[in-house]
C-alpha cells in the first residue's frame, strides 16, 4: 500500500482536495478532524490539566485555547506533546483497517506534514497550494477570522515555497476545482504505476 501524505497551508484548499482523494476511492485520514475528535475526548482532561481553564463542558474550547498557545512556542510545544500521539495512534488505526481491506493508495490529510518530520512515514507528498492573494481571500473570509489570528497560523507554518519545493506531486487550487479534480486523477495514475 502506497502511504501520501497531503499538506498544505491554511487557506490553500487541502480539505476540498482531500474529499476528493476520498471521492477517488482512497482511504483518507484527516488529522485536523482526528484533533477535533480529540478535543472532546481523551484529550479533554490533559489539556486541562496542561492549560487551565481551557476546556467547558466536557470539550476544550478552541478559542480560549488558541489565546494560551498561539504566538507562544513553549505553550504549542507542551499541547503538541499532549496532541500528537493520541493523533499517531488514531492515524495509524486508519492504515491498518485500510491495510487490512486491500487499499492500494491511503492518503494521510496532515496539516503540519513538514513540520513534524511526517514526511518520512509516507512515500509521496502532495503539496495543495495556490497564490498569496486566493490563500489571503479565503482564510480572511472565514468566520471569526482576523488579519492577527491568519498571521499568527502562518507564523507557524512552513513557507508555502519551501512546501513546494519538497513536493513530490503539486496540486494548485487556485485555477477552480476542475482543474483540482483532474490533478488528483493525473496524482492517483502516476501513483498506480509505482504500486
Amino acid at each position: 500500500m502506497i502511504l501520501v501524505g497531503l499538506t498544505g497551508s491554511i487557506g490553500m484548499g487541502k480539505s476540498t482536495t482531500a474529499k476528493m482523494f476520498a471521492a477517488a476511492g482512497c482511504a483518507v485520514y484527516d488529522a485536523d478532524a482526528s484533533v477535533h475528535a480529540l478535543y472532546r475526548a481523551e484529550a479533554v482532561p490533559l489539556i486541562e490539566e496542561a492549560f487551565p481553564g481551557t476546556t467547558a463542558e466536557g470539550a476544550v474550547d478552541r478559542k480560549k485555547l488558541g489565546a494560551a498557545v498561539l504566538g507562544d512556542g513553549e505553550a504549542m510545544k507542551r499541547l503538541e506533546a499532549i496532541v500528537h500521539p493520541l493523533v499517531r495512534a488514531r492515524e495509524q488505526a486508519l492504515i491498518g483497517r485500510a491495510r487490512d481491506s486491500g487499499a492500494r493508495i491511503a492518503v494521510l490529510d496532515i496539516p503540519l506534514l513538514f513540520e513534524t518530520g511526517a514526511q518520512g512515514r509516507v512515500d509521496a507528498c502532495v503539496v495543495v497550494t495556490a497564490s498569496s492573494r486566493v490563500q489571503r481571500e479565503r482564510v480572511l473570509a472565514r468566520p471569526g477570522m482576523d488579519e492577527a489570528t491568519f498571521e499568527k497560523i502562518r507564523d507557524r507554518q512552513m513557507a508555502d515555497e519551501e512546501k513546494r519545493r519538497l513536493a513530490h506531486f503539486l496540486i494548485d487550487t487556485g485555477h477552480g476545482l476542475d482543474h483540482a479534480r483532474r490533478s488528483v486523477a493525473s496524482i492517483l495514475r502516476a501513483l498506480a504505476g509505482r504500486a
